[in-house]
Parts: structure tokens; sequence; C-alpha cells
């Protein structure tokens, strides 16, 4: 086997040698007839023989004990086959950041905690049946309200330790020009379309799940801990997931109650959960509140910064929210100060959705940075090109690659940014105020531990193997053109297995590490088949030439086929961090532009047009790679005009559970999306030289949008989303 840590940078040579011209390529994704047609089948589909159905109960209060839970009236009604409340498997504690059921405590975490399955015939009797079970509750403390709980300003969670460097408040007294303001961003839900769902079955002592999981390796391991069964006797899969966002990165309570539930009846169980149950069950993004201080100097240089937060936790959960991620690198400043506090509350877990940290981080350093331009007179791309650091201004290291200042660049003469920016609210356009902004894009890049299995079949075709997920992001296609590209084959002739926990464990979706790493674990398995093939053809690897099935070196030309002599050739390959990724700092980087549009009688906001500059390393698939930046975007406008989970106080309940309510941009919110890459192969970062992608695009997205409301309309708004009621009083008349 192949196996590579990062001990130093790492040039791939199948991948400098190769000719075949299908990697970067923008492929349609090869799994996208099978979705279309309805062949492929997502966790929920398919009916297997005996196909039972269940509903999750939930608890009616947020905060409490329980004290006894009455199930008669659900067992009675026809159709039910069980009802199962009282199973002693469930683990005590959070799991990968979803929300598990606690069988084993009668302490209620939040409102809608499970705490009971029911399993009918239908879908429609299951559900029926789980109204009619009765939790009784004795009444406690209720923590509801995010911004009346005490601080802990030394939480013992997260993964993000803070940083206090220099002495930010006397840089801060001293300085020419300083900035102190405070933003808030509010609960956000993944939101994908894809419900979470699971179809559990037993065969003997076998417990095989279809599950939407963005990690089924460790799913795989989670769930077996949880039935305190060995993980081989465990099988998850997930060929198709449709959307995860964070929230389908661990295992969740349908999948555990449904495993639970096909034991106890005997039958194959599947179990959805409804849009509004999913707000209670699956995590969502906590609220934060930002301070953003800045010192510069005359000229705009900045002297210090700090990036100081507030989040929110129940009591069970581990994850906390890394605010200042993405702003630690981003700019110069010897003073630094980046933290993060918490309340704890009582409401259902946050965790990690899509580009944790930088997603809201970004809103308050890239508006604060505006404000800080206009403080200074200074156009807002000069005030960022003045802070570019040489170095990682946090550990002192060297980039791997860094195009930010490219990005800016190439983005301002794409989009026509003007030499000097309107004032704010002097452009019209009707009854319209028209307004431009910008802001910087920072995603932090990891290569994580993942292997590939590589065969070259007897017929001289390839096929991949590996655990990996693909959630709508065209895995099954870049790891086909990688394999395509390393072997001389076209993309037909390259099969994908993917979402088998049964294959080789690889990096799952995720954190934007997925691709970069399997995508180089398969790089390195193809590594020792060119090995192999080079022995065959009496050749050295770095003189072997690959194209459209054949191989050429020394003056002779043997078609794979002949060369694999009837019996298949098969590697495997694994790659993972080491000195390489400790030595440099890495990260994908990016600049947003946007015009916007605010009536000045009503307050809509309309985004006219916007356009982004990234730097990705090398980019695997130009059309799979656009389609994730620019969904990114669009899911920044939203998070910037109307996303807002909103909590009832008196409660604990989320008044807006579903899509209903829950405003998540829709095609007649989002105008046509520009995507432009600076590709350059990152040769520290991974074997394959590229770096994260998928959550790139939302990173300072949102903070775009608000830049050029302000700069329509005069109105700077800091407690987000930006809607029409807030920007009304302020609007000049027409």
């Amino acid at each position: 086997m192949n196996e590579h840590v990062m001990d130093a940078a790492f040039r791939p040579g199948g991948l400098d040698r190769a000719k075949q011209g299908v990697l970067g390529l923008g492929l349609d994704r090869i799994e996208g007839p099978a979705k279309v047609t309805g062949v492929a089948d997502y966790a929920y589909e398919g009916t297997p023989e005996g196909i039972a159905y269940a509903a999750i109960v939930g608890t009616p209060v947020g905060s409490g004990r329980i004290l006894g839970i009455d199930v008669s009236a659900a067992e009675a009604l026809p159709g039910v086959i069980a009802v199962i409340h009282d199973d002693p498997r469930m683990p005590a504690g959070e799991s990968n950041s979803r929300a598990m059921p606690k069988f084993d405590t009668d302490v209620i975490l939040h409102l809608g905690q499970p705490v009971a399955i029911v399993v009918a015939e239908d879908q429609a009797i299951a559900r029926d049946a789980a109204a009619l079970v009765v939790v009784r509750t004795e009444a406690g403390e209720d923590r509801f309200d995010v911004e009346a709980q005490p601080v802990d300003t030394k939480p013992e969670i997260g993964f993000l330790p803070p940083v206090d460097n220099g002495n930010l408040d006397a840089v801060m007294a001293d300085a020419a020009v300083t900035l102190d303001r405070t933003y808030t961003t509010p609960v956000h839900f993944p939101a994908a379309l894809e419900p979470h769902a699971t179809t559990a079955w037993w065969d003997g002592d076998r417990l095989t799940v279809r599950t939407s999981n963005q990690v089924i390796g460790g799913a795989r391991k989670t769930i077996a801990k949880a039935l305190k069964i060995d993980a081989d006797k465990v099988r998850a899969l997930a060929p198709y997931v449709g959307g995860g966002f964070g929230g389908k990165t661990g295992v969740g309570a349908e999948a555990i109650l449904a495993a639970i539930a096909a034991e106890v009846v005997g039958r194959p169980v599947k179990v959805a959960l409804p849009r509004r149950q999913t707000a209670y069950m699956v995590h969502h993004r906590s609220h934060t509140t930002q301070r953003i201080r800045i010192a510069a100097d005359e000229h705009g240089v900045i002297l210090g910064m700090g990036h100081e937060s507030v989040v929110a936790q129940n009591d069970d959960g581990e994850f906390l929210e890394p605010v200042p991620f993405g702003t630690l690198p981003l700019y110069r400043g010897d003073a630094r100060r980046f933290k993060t506090d918490l309340v704890r509350v009582d409401l259902p877990a946050s965790g990690a959705v899509r580009a944790p940290g930088e997603a809201v981080g970004t809103f308050g350093v890239e508006c604060a940075m505006d404000e800080l331009a206009e403080q200074l007179g200074m156009d807002p791309i000069e005030l960022r090109r003045r802070n570019e650091p040489e170095t990682d201004p946090v550990s002192g290291k060297p980039f791997s690659t860094r195009r930010m200042l490219d990005c800016y660049t190439q983005g301002a003469k794409r989009f026509g940014w003007p030499a000097s920016v309107p004032a704010p609210g002097s452009a019209r356009d009707g009854e319209w105020l028209v307004g431009i902004g910008m802001a910087a894009s920072l995603r932090g890049n990891f290569t994580v531990e993942a292997q590939a299995r590589v065969r070259l079949e007897a017929d001289g075709r390839a096929t991949v193997e590996c655990d990996m997920t693909d959630i709508g992001t065209g895995t099954y296609t870049i790891l086909a053109q990688t394999a395509g590209e390393m072997l001389g084959l076209p993309v037909a002739d390259v099969t994908v297995r993917l979402g088998d926990s049964d294959l080789p464990a690889s990096a799952g979706s995720g954190g934007s590490f997925g691709a970069g790493s399997a995508c180089s674990a398969v790089v390195l398995a193809c590594e020792d088949i060119l090995g192999e093939l080079a022995l065959r053809m009496n050749a050295a690897p770095e003189d072997l030439s690959l194209q459209d099935g054949c191989v050429s070196a020394g003056g002779r030309s043997v078609t794979l086929a002949d060369l694999v002599r009837g019996e298949a050739i098969v590697a495997m390959g694994k790659t993972g961090p080491g000195a390489e990724s400790k030595r440099t700092s890495q990260a994908s980087h990016g600049a947003h532009f946007v015009e916007v549009a605010v009536n000045a009688v009503t307050g809509e906001t309309r985004v006219r047009r916007m356009l982004g500059v990234f730097d990705v390393g090398r980019v695997l698939n130009r059309k799979t790679a656009t389609s994730q930046i620019t969904g990114g975007m669009a899911w920044g406008i939203a998070y910037a005009l109307s996303e807002e989970g909103i909590v009832d106080t008196r409660t604990g309940a989320f008044v807006n559970p579903d899509f209903g309510e829950y405003h998540v941009a829709v095609n007649a919110d989002i105008p046509q999306l520009e995507v432009h890459f600076i590709e350059e192969v990152d040769t520290s970062a991974n074997p394959v030289g590229a770096k994260g992608v998928g959550e790139l695009g939302i990173s300072g997205a949102g903070a775009a949008v608000a830049n050029a409301i302000y700069n329509a309309t005069g109105i700077r708004v800091r407690d987000f989303p930006v809607t029409l009621d807030k920007l009304l009083e302020g609007l000049p008349s027409i």
C-alpha cells in the first residue's frame, strides 16, 4: 500500500506526467442521470420485504424532568406494532454534535428531545400513534433566552484555543484610528433537501442501516457503540445523500432508534424526520454575538485586532462555534485577541454547519473592515491590500499558497469596481437605491486520513472504491477523473463505488477536506499500479506515458488490457496529515463583489449581481467546483437577507422550524452568480494539490451583501439578517 503523510512538499509524479487531460475539466456528474431518473436510492427509498414504519416522540417541554411515559393509547391504535420507550442501550452523551436520545436519564435538555419510537404498518399510523403518547414532566428552570444567561469566559469545550498576543487594550488606546463594533448573527439550520432518514434491518446479529449521513465510517462506530455491539457487525450505506451541510456529519436519533426498533419488532424499519421535527433532533448553528475591535495607524495599517464572541450550547453539547476561525490568518496586526465565550441554554444542540466559524465570523470582521475603510476615507479593497500579511499573523508559519491579492485584483476588474466608490445613498435607479460591496473569503484547509482501493481490471478498465460519500458535491466524478488522469483512461472507463462502510475508510464529506483527501488516496493507489505497469514494461515509472487505455515507453505501446494479463492489479492508497501540514499555514481564499438595489419605499433588497474570484489550489472539476461555490454564495445571500431561526423564549420552541417560515433563498432571490478561479497547485496541501472548496463560497458572502446594502442606503445593520424592518425607518425619502 502506498502511504503518504505530509512530511515534505509532495509533487505527485503521476499527475505531473499525465496526458489524459480529464482532471480539471468541467464534466457533468456521472451519477446525475441516476438521480434525475429516480434510479438513485436515498436513505428512505426502497422497501425491504416486511418493512415497518416509525415515528419519533419528543418531550413536550424544554426543561425539567421526565416523570413517566404513557403509551397505552398509542399501543391500542390498530396497525401499531410496538412503542419503545425504555430501551437501556442509548449513550448518555451527544454524539458528533447530533441530538441523540437519552433513555438512561430523565433530564430534559430541550423541547422535542427524543424519548420514544412508535413502529406501525404504515407511516400515517405511526405518526398518529406518536401523537397519542403522553410524556409526563416536572417543570425545570427555563433557560431559553440566550442573551439572558451568564457568560462562561473560560469554556472547557471547543477545538480552537483563545489567542491573546500583545496588549490589545493598550494598542487601542494609543492608535490613531480605532473601531469597536458589535455584530450578531441568529440561529441557522442546515436545511438539507433530503430528510434525515434511515432504513434499518438485521440479519441475525448483523445490522445494516441505509442512512442519510456524510461520514459513514464514523457513523458505523457510533452506531456500534450506542447498541453495544462490535463495529464489524454494522454496515452503513449512504451511496447518495441529498445534502448535509454539516447536519449529517454525526449519527442522529433516527438512525439509532430505527436500528433498535428493527431488532425489537424483527422487521426492517424506516423512519424520516418531518421538517418541523428536524429542527429539534438535528443540530443548528449557534447564535453569535461578536465584538470586533481594530486599531490602525493613520495610513490604515492594522496594529491590533480583537474578535471576541459569545455562542450558545446546551448542557450536553461539546461543540463550540469557532467564530474567529477565519479571522485568525486574514489580516496583519501584532496585538491580537481572539476568543469565544459560552452560554448554556435549554435548547437543542448547536453544531458544525457549513463553514463553522468562518460563515458567521466573516459577517463581523468583513463588515468591520468596511466600516474602518469609511472611517479612513479609503477604498475597502485598498484597506485589505495594505493589511495582507506576509506570513500567518498568529503562528508565523509561511503560507502554502495564498493568492488573496490576485483575487482582489481580478475580482475588481471583472466586476467593474470603480476608482472611487459612490457615497452611501447617492446612486439611484428610479425608486431603487443602488450600492456595491465586497468582502474577503477564507476557509482553512485540512488533509485528513483517507484510504482508497483502485483496481485495474482485466479488461483495462478501472474501479475506485472507498467509503467516501457524495452529498451532491460531485465526489463520484472527481474520483473518476483522478483515476482516469493517473491511469490514462477516459472517465467512462472508471467505475466508482462509494457510500459503503465495508469499503476502505475515507475522510467522509465535511470540513472541505473530503475531495483533497480522498483524491490523494486515489493518486497514491494509482502510483502503485504505475509501478507495477512499469515493471511489466521494463521501464521506469517516470518514463511511462498513459493515454486512452494504452501505455507507452521505450518506443513501444501496449494496451492496459494486454498489460494486465488477465488478472486485476489492485492497490491501496492512504494519505493523512504530517509534517508539511504543520510547517505551513493552509487555506483557500477568495473575494466577493456584490451589487444590490434597495427599494426606497418598501425596504426590499434585491441582489442584482454577484461575482467571486477564488484560490482553491488545483481545480479538480471546474463545473462541480463552480457549483459548490455558487451554492455557498447563494446561501450567503440568504444569511444576509432572510435566514433566522427564532426561539420562543417562553417555551424553548422554534417559531419557524420549517421551510414555510424559515426563509432559505429560492431561485427568484438569486441573480446570475459569476465564479472565477485562480488556479495554483498547492504542493503542500496534499498529493493531489487541491484545497477546500465546499465551504469557501459562503465565507464572506453575506458580509459583501450587507456592505452593499450600506453603500446603497447609508444604513449600517449589525444585527443580521438585514430584513426590511431594519431599513425602513432610515430610508431617505424619494
